[in-house]
């Protein structure tokens, strides 16, 4: 039994793109003490997505800089880069690579291997295809998006404290949400 192949958006061509990082934003959110979302994102992203000639023939190859973290709370940051919790020191970069990418009605299924802290897990993106446009200088664009929940103990992030009026301090559901500009690889 053979599975269709889909074919790419309109106006997408088949090539190497990489991540345009001024234009790109990977984010994360986190409860904090069961009332609040903490939200901070990574300075420092970069990758690789090749375009296949259809959909399923598509890979993306990423990388974060986990000392990167920016939460606008200098004390914090600086607490999630600690053995606490990222260990940059002997963790220093975060990795994804897909392992088959797949349409899903107008949206993207990206499968792939996610390894923070030293730690690989299976993960399912839900993406979306944003849209691709010509800049001012001739160049193409291309625009998608993507999330996925993960459980930090998955990753060995088990750092927490238990609240007095009882739950733990940070919550183990971590939502990542990717805004990701591409431009043809020069």
């Amino acid at each position: 039994m053979s599975t269709a192949l889909t074919a790419l958006p309109q106006g997408v061509t088949a090539g190497e793109w990489v991540i345009d990082a001024a234009h790109t934003e990977a984010a994360f959110s986190v409860r904090h003490m069961g009332v609040s979302r903490v939200r901070g994102s990574f300075n420092d992203v970069s990758g690789e997505i090749t375009i296949g000639e259809t959909i399923e023939e598509s890979s993306v190859v990423a990388e974060i800089q986990a000392a990167s973290v920016n939460t606008r709370n200098e004390g914090r940051d600086e607490h999630l880069r600690s053995a606490d919790f990222f260990d940059t020191d002997q963790f220093p970069v975060w990795t994804f690579k897909s392992t088959s990418v797949r349409a899903d009605g107008e949206d993207l299924e990206i499968d792939g291997d996610l390894t923070i802290h030293g730690v690989t897990q299976p993960v399912t993106l839900s993406a979306e295809f944003i849209g691709v446009t010509v800049n001012p200088y001739g160049t193409s664009a291309l625009g998608m998006s993507a999330t996925v929940e993960i459980s930090r103990k998955d990753f060995g992030l088990t750092w927490n404290v238990a609240l007095e009026a009882g739950g733990m301090m940070v919550s183990d559901k971590v939502k990542i949400e990717l805004d990701v500009q591409l431009n043809p690889k020069a």
